[in-house]
C-alpha cells in the first residue's frame, strides 16, 4: 500500500558518499513524484548548512523543491529562536552561520551537535557548566555513529548523552530518534502519521523510532546497515534491500 507522504533520509538510503546516487536513488524520486507522494528529505547532517546540502543534492541529479528538505539544525534554530533564548553553540563550523545572530555574551541554551575537533574537553566543561546553571541542553540528532568516507565515525549522540548523564538532565532532541521531531515533520507534511512512510539505514534511530511515533518504517540494507540490524525491528517494518526495491515492495503490500 502506498503511503501519502514519502521521507527519506539522505546519506546511507540515496547516498553513501556526496558526488554519487545509490543505484536506484533517482528513478524512484521519479516515481514517487508521479504518484504525487509529498517528499521529504530528512537528515541529522549537522556539517553541511542547509544550502549546502540542496547544492549537492543537485549535482547528483535529485532537485530539491522548496520546503522538501527538513534538517535537525533548522529545527534546532526555530526551537531557540522561538523561545529567545542564546545559544552557546558547539556545531560543525559549516553550520555555525546558521546560528551566530543568536549567540551573545551570556548564553543560557546549549546546541551540541557533530562539532568534531571543536568537542574538547575544555568546550564540553563550559557546556557541562551551563547545563548545570540551568542552561537547557539541545541536541542535533541522537545518532550512535556514521559513515564517512567508508569510515565508522562516532556521532553526537555520545556526547550528548554524556553531558545529559553528567548534569542529570533530559536533552532535547531536535532530529531523529525525537519523537518530537517526527511530530514536526508530520505537521510538515499535512497528513496523518500513520500514512507517512520513513525510510533509513538506521535500523533504531530512524525505522523504530518513526515506528514508535506512529508512522511506518522501512529499512534498507545500505548504508550504516549491519547484518542482523532488522532482528530488533517490529514486525511491521518493511526490509528491502536498497532505495531501489522501494517502489516494487510498496505496490506489492
Amino acid at each position: 500500500m502506498l503511503p501519502d507522504a514519502l521521507f527519506l533520509d539522505l546519506n546511507g538510503v540515496l547516498y553513501d558518499h556526496p558526488g554519487a546516487p545509490l543505484p536506484g536513488a533517482i528513478s524512484t524520486l521519479g516515481w514517487a513524484r508521479q504518484h504525487g507522494l509529498p517528499i521529504r528529505f530528512v537528515t541529522n547532517t549537522a556539517t553541511r548548512d542547509h544550502q549546502q546540502i540542496e547544492r549537492d543534492l543537485e549535482v547528483i541529479g535529485i532537485r530539491v523543491q522548496p520546503g522538501e528538505l527538513f534538517t535537525a539544525p533548522l529545527a534546532a534554530r526555530a526551537w531557540i529562536q522561538e523561545r529567545g533564548l542564546t545559544p552557546y553553540c558547539l556545531v560543525h563550523r559549516a553550520i555555525r552561520d546558521t546560528f551566530s545572530d543568536l549567540e551573545g555574551d551570556s548564553p543560557n541554551c546549549v546546541l551540541l551537535g557533530d562539532a568534531r575537533e571543536d568537542l574538547t574537553y575544555p568546550s564540553l566543561n563550559r557546556a557541562l557548566r551551563l547545563v548545570l546553571d540551568g542552561a537547557p541542553l539541545i541536541g542535533l540528532g541522537m545518532n550512535r555513529l556514521f559513515r564517512e568516507g567508508g569510515e565508522w565515525m562516532l556521532d553526537a549522540g555520545a556526547f550528548i548523552r554524556g553531558l545529559a548523564w553528567a548534569a542529570k538532565v533530559e536533552p532535547i532532541v531536535m532530529g531523529k530518534p525525537s519523537a518530537a521531531f517526527f511530530a514536526q515533520l508530520v505537521a510538515d507534511a499535512g497528513v496523518p502519521a500513520g500514512a507517512c512512510l520513513m525510510v533509513g539505514d538506521d535500523a533504531e534511530a530512524d525505522v523504530a523510532a518513526a515506528l514508535a511515533a506512529g508512522l511506518r518504517g522501512c529499512l534498507v540494507r545500505t548504508g550504516k546497515y549491519r547484518q542482523g540490524d532488522e532482528r530488533g525491528l517490529p514486525r511491521q517494518a518493511l526490509v528491502i534491500d536498497s532505495i531501489a526495491a522501494l517502489a516494487g515492495a510498496l505496490e506489492q503490500q
